[in-house]
């Protein structure tokens, strides 16, 4: 029995490390091919129909009340909206690696948003000294490169709008209480973000651009069947079935994940001051997490 138990542990987090690492080349690469909103929209209405329907399969209830309408929009805006949608569209032009990075500044910001709501945390002084090492580290990561003082800063900004978004998100569930499965819930949250995110990419004109081709089938088909419906399964075990901090590792493991196959795939590079902002910035996150005990949640890819 504890042999199995250490193998299923074994496997659910070498799953969410290495799809979740992975998953920003991929969709770096599926942005090359299809509009980034669109792209975004139906792979999470498609995720969405799946887990609902396997919701449905093990019997948990679906059923939607106001309360829940409100719950399942506040997330869906912050989770799906607004944090795939602005890291959908900056792939476009931010590497794959740093927009890894630049994602994992989200347990920075549920620090410091889970000092209000009903389940509030102050700041003490060990959580804020990790919030100003953490920053500091982002600051370097995002830092311009040479003499090209805007270079991708405006793209960066729109990442981490979205990092916002889905640290306000983590940090709403964690202060609500939910008449839902983890399960139906996740599939209802899929269906609405990817509503939201069509709807924006119909408004903002991507509808032509949006033809399915061999190259552009592939990033939707294992973001949607892996990404979202695997590999959040499994992650869904570990949350059950081991400590928070040994789930929450991928949010540490994912850039580097991210970074070896951005280098080994798309040739991409980071710079050293950018090398050494992640390794501070992750220093700072590490402070802020043994302190807490609290589990940090990075965004979904």
């Amino acid at each position: 029995m504890f042999a199995t138990r250490t193998a299923k542990l074994a496997l659910c987090l070498a799953i969410v490390y290495l799809v979740w690492g992975s998953s920003y080349l991929v969709t770096a690469v599926g942005v090359k091919h299809l509009p980034p909103l669109l792209f975004g929209g139906v792979r999470f209405s498609i995720a969405g129909l799946l887990l609902t329907t396997l919701a449905r399969l093990r019997g948990q209830s679906v059923r939607l009340d106001r309360v829940e309408w409100r719950h399942l929009t506040f997330v869906a805006l912050g989770s799906i909206l607004l944090s795939n949608g602005t890291n959908t569209w900056g792939l476009q032009y931010v590497a794959s690696s740093q927009a890894a990075l630049l994602n994992t500044t989200a347990a920075l910001w549920i620090a410091i948003f889970a000092t209000r709501g009903p389940r509030a945390h102050p700041l003490d002084a060990r959580t804020t000294v990790g919030l100003a090492i953490g920053f500091l580290g982002a600051a370097l990561i995002i830092w311009p490169r040479g003499s090209q003082l805007t270079s991708g800063l405006p793209q960066q900004g729109v990442i981490l709008i979205g990092v916002l978004g889905w640290a306000f998100a983590a940090v709403y569930l964690r202060n609500v209480v939910s008449k839902l499965d983890v399960l139906a819930f996740t599939g209802m949250q899929f269906l609405l973000g990817g509503a939201m995110l069509i709807v924006a990419g119909l408004a903002l004109g991507e509808a032509p651009r949006f033809k399915l081709t061999v190259a552009g089938l592939w990033p939707m088909a294992y973001l949607t069947l892996v990404s979202s419906c695997i590999a959040y399964l499994a992650f869904a075990w570990l949350a059950k079935n081991t400590t928070p901090a040994v789930a929450g590792t991928y949010a540490y493991v994912n850039p580097a994940i991210a970074a070896v196959v951005g280098w080994a795939i798309l040739d991409e590079r980071l710079t050293g001051t950018q090398i050494i902002g992640m390794a501070i910035m992750l220093a700072g996150i590490a402070i802020i997490s043994w302190q807490s005990k609290r589990r940090r949640l990075a965004p979904l890819p």
